[in-house]
């Protein structure tokens, strides 16, 4: 098994060939899902693509990014940590 390069950052800058394809195949992989089975979806994606990626420090790049301007609570729904506590 190859170890990732030491310095690895995430890439941004964009590297899709055809990003409507994806976007087109990314829309119908939640065709006709529940809300509840989409995002169980979503999760089995994002594993399998950080098992492809690989290195925790890209991947701790990419959670930061994703996380940056979402704001934290007052969206209604409880957080998982949050239901945990309320019981």
């Amino acid at each position: 098994m190859t170890s990732p390069p030491d310095c690895a950052h995430l890439r941004t800058d964009a590297r899709l060939i055809d990003p409507d394809a994806f976007y087109e195949a990314l829309i119908e992989m939640h065709r006709d899902l529940s809300d509840e089975t989409s995002a169980l979806v979503n999760a089995k994606l994002i594993l399998l693509l950080a098992n492809h990626i690989g290195d925790i420090a890209v991947l701790r790049e990419a959670m930061a990014l994703a996380r940056q301007d979402a704001p934290v609570g007052g969206s209604g729904t409880p957080s998982t940590a949050q239901r945990n506590t309320e019981t």
